[in-house]
């Protein structure tokens, strides 16, 4: 073997740039947020969808519009080299759900809430906020053609907003209207945009007559005036969809929604009609994009279903977490109420049984841990049990085991109390010191 072929084996492997391990204590504020939005969809009677990580390439193409960022340019994208199907790494979940929806045809007895959680994938520069590899969580609803059930959805995350302790979030709208109106709109941006060409930078100037919508969400402020000047969607809707917009807000005033009309308001993705909305933060810097969406009603229909409206959000997991901590909130890291002190290690058999029957009982404990035939001192495990974070050690000495006992010490109560238990009714001493959470 060569030098470096040697040197190629003892490398140290290390993660994709933007693809990050979520590591304790992290991977429990995953777990609670995840908790947190499960109990809200049952509620609201949204039922949990799974759909693959990897789909068929045409499948984004087709749904999120050949001219979007996500296709020409920020997609995970290969060929199958076992059979040659171009597949895709799912950039995002609403292709795949629609997709799922259609092949088992789930609407065949009428309209479906459906919510997801799990990794999508775009190739972007990494920053704060933005990875290549990102988690969101998603709610849909198909087969509801009303402004009450984009309401609902809006509502859906305010609830949980106030459930995760959120307070700098606003909400903005904005309506795109039916197609119609929005080939009006479009040729009248296209028109907007052709007088003042000089101003336009590269990224206008490509999508001008590809996806002229697009140009309005530019970052750059040489152009903001003239974006500023353009044609505003709301002015292109007709009777139908002005009633559906003011119906919606209608709504959300009765509920007590703050919001506001954005105008410049558009989605990245073509499949969106009528209603958007993005929450947004001005607490995270450039993403302060936390939760967007809107309504969908020709998406099914064109990934090969029968027509059925539809309307949805997404929100960045990743984001939502980092504005708790931001705010400030409290850890989200759930307490582990005891940790077991063994000083021998023949006691390890009669400490195991005891600490199952209290894990079965609903108590987190940690074992302190051999290292080969001893188990450490005492004052080394205390130690270890401090920075444990629990609140109670229990203590398998040598005087307890003779007896059959436990001593059981507070250590965040400041004074230490302690109190011997017996072994042979661990049940009942563990619900009278309250170490159940």
């Amino acid at each position: 073997m060569s030098d470096k072929e040697i040197r190629a084996k003892s490398e140290k492997l290390t993660a994709i740039k933007g693809m990050n391990d979520v590591l304790p204590p992290d991977s429990a504020a995953v777990e609670w947020l995840e908790s947190k939005v499960r109990a809200l969809m049952a509620g609201y009677a949204y039922r949990n969808i799974r759909t693959p990580i990897v789909e068929r390439t045409p499948l984004f193409v087709r749904g999120l519009g050949e001219v979007t960022d996500i296709v020409e340019k920020e997609m995970y994208s290969f060929e199958d080299s076992l059979n040659g199907d171009l597949l895709t790494l799912r950039p995002e979940a609403t292709a795949g759900v629609v997709r799922a929806v259609v092949e088992h045809s789930m609407l065949y007895d009428g309209g479906k809430r459906l919510y997801y959680m799990g990794p999508m994938f775009r190739h972007e520069r990494p920053q704060r906020g933005r990875y290549r590899q990102f988690d969101q969580i998603g709610a849909e609803a198909l087969g509801f053609s009303g402004p009450e059930v984009d309401a609902e959805l809006i509502l859906l995350a305010v609830a949980l907003w106030k459930d995760l302790g959120l307070t700098d979030v606003q909400l903005e709208l904005n309506s795109l209207g039916q197609p119609q109106e929005r080939l009006a709109h479009r040729q009248a941006l296209i028109s907007h945009f052709e007088r003042y060409a000089d101003v336009l930078d590269e990224d206008a100037k490509r999508r001008l007559y590809s996806n002229p919508l697009r140009i309005l969400d530019t970052k750059n402020p040489a152009m903001l005036s003239v974006v500023e000047s353009a044609p505003r969607p709301l002015d292109y809707l007709g009777q139908a969809s002005l009633a559906h917009f003011n119906t919606l807000k209608t709504i959300l005033d009765a509920n007590g929604v703050a919001y506001i009309v954005n105008p410049r308001l558009v989605r990245g993705m073509d499949y969106y009609n009528l209603t958007v909305f993005e929450f947004t933060t001005d607490r995270l810097g450039s993403q302060g994009t936390v939760c967007a969406g809107g309504r969908y009603d020709y998406l099914i229909e064109q990934l090969g279903g029968k027509p059925a409206p539809a309307v949805g959000w997404a929100l960045g997991v990743d984001r939502v977490l980092e504005l708790i901590r931001e705010q400030g909130l409290p850890s989200v890291v759930p307490p582990l109420d005891a940790y077991a002190i063994v000083l021998d290690v023949d006691a390890l058999p009669l400490v195991l049984q005891t600490l199952q029957t209290l894990r079965a009982a609903g108590v987190s404990v940690q074992m302190h841990t051999s290292s080969g035939d001893a188990m450490g001192s005492m004052k080394s495990q205390f130690k270890r049990a401090d920075g444990s974070g629990a609140r109670f050690a229990l203590i398998f000495g040598a005087d307890e085991m003779a007896k059959n006992l436990v001593t059981v010490k507070s250590l965040r109560d400041g004074n230490g109390a302690q109190v011997s238990q017996s072994l042979s009714d661990v049940l009942g001493w563990s619900s009278t010191l309250q170490l159940q959470n």
